[in-house]
């Protein structure tokens, strides 16, 4: 079954972490996409869980609404309602799962829970003219580096994970090394490194790329080599050499991600790359990835910048997907915080 198969128009709510979202959704094209970023968390180094959840409570109707009114559309419209159930901080998720039940219960509209990670895989394929599985996706955030082999839409199966760190932790980590938060600024510690780097030289110097030659990633080793170095360097030289320690980090990050990901679709026999997650927002592995695709004679396919970090857009797509296929979940749906990706297997290496 195809992802657009059917007709029905989705409201989907994600509330997973820090952005509060609503969007509407027909098939894979997106009527509406409204995300409440929240800037409160900055000032703490990264996301404090009660004050995330205090603030889906006081944002998730008023961005439901908003995005009703953007798309068009009353609840009436509708054919169902999707929500993200798992992965996540608990508390956020029990917000955007009352909201959605609450929706569901009044209106009688079906009810689809849908994997955080499912949505990302999703948002690969929203707007792309046709483009569909099989792909290989890499997925990298803040917590996850997943190469997924897409057999289709709602089938799976593991190529590779990450051992220790996710590289976007890594990011948010170096950041932190590096002294890069700032208790007045909202903005978290990845993308501040990310903006540094573009200033730096990206060969200044020379940081291990993990698990060289294996199918798994590892970046615990790469965090662990920058924090040593900028311990031999003194306050003056580490304050003159921070872009070059920002650029060259990136680099080894990216490096890594793009090679991981051209081996990796080879091995398995893919022709068909798609990019999604938070850390697909970065340009340089935006770049690198396409060029190397082109060079392997690959199709590559990423989202816009806006569907790439945590958006009810993807759950909605994902969401409709599911209903169309005749899934629908209960009112005792559940958060769960280590929900298992739905249809996945391991490939067999």
């Amino acid at each position: 079954m195809a992802a657009t198969d059917g007709n029905g128009t989705v409201l989907g709510i994600e509330t997973s972490c820090d952005e509060t979202s609503a969007a509407v959704v027909s098939g894979m094209t997106i009527l509406s996409n409204r995300v409440y970023t929240q800037t409160e968390h900055g000032q703490f180094g990264g996301v404090v869980p009660e004050i995330a959840s205090r603030n889906h409570v006081l944002k998730g109707t008023p961005v439901v609404r908003s995005a009703l009114e953007e798309a068009g559309v009353e609840l009436e419209d509708l054919s169902g309602i999707a929500v993200t159930q798992g992965p996540g901080l608990v508390g956020c998720l029990l917000v955007g799962l009352s909201l959605a039940k609450g929706l569901s219960w009044a209106t009688g509209l079906p009810l689809i829970g849908v994997h955080h990670i499912e949505g990302h895989l999703f948002s690969a394929f929203i707007d792309q003219d046709g483009f569909e599985p099989p792909a290989l996706a890499l997925i990298a955030s803040g917590g996850h580096t997943d190469l997924i082999l897409v057999d289709a839409f709602g089938q799976y199966r593991y190529v590779a994970r990450t051992r220790d760190d996710a590289a976007g932790e890594a990011f948010d980590k170096v950041a932190k090394l590096l002294d890069l938060l700032a208790p007045d600024e909202p903005t978290m510690g990845g993308p501040r490194l990310s903006a540094l780097a573009e200033e730096g030289d990206s060969e200044a110097f020379q940081y291990p790329r993990g698990l060289a030659g294996e199918m798994e990633f590892s970046f615990s080793g790469l965090k662990t080599s920058v924090f040593y170095h900028l311990r031999k360097l003194s306050e003056r030289e580490k304050e003159a050499r921070k872009a070059d320690v920002a650029a060259s980090f990136q680099r080894a990050v990216v490096d890594t991600l793009v090679e991981k990901t051209i081996d990796a679709a080879r091995s398995v026999g893919v022709d068909r790359i798609v990019l999604a997650g938070g850390v697909a927002a970065n340009k340089e592995l935006r770049s690198h990835m396409a060029e190397k695709a082109k060079i392997n004679g690959m199709d590559f396919r990423v989202p816009e910048f806006k569907l790439c970090t945590d958006n009810a857009a993807m759950v909605a797509a994902a969401g409709a997907y599911r209903l169309a296929a005749g899934e629908r979940s209960g009112l005792d749906l559940n958060a769960d915080p280590r929900l298992t990706l739905p249809g996945v297997s391991e490939f067999p290496h």
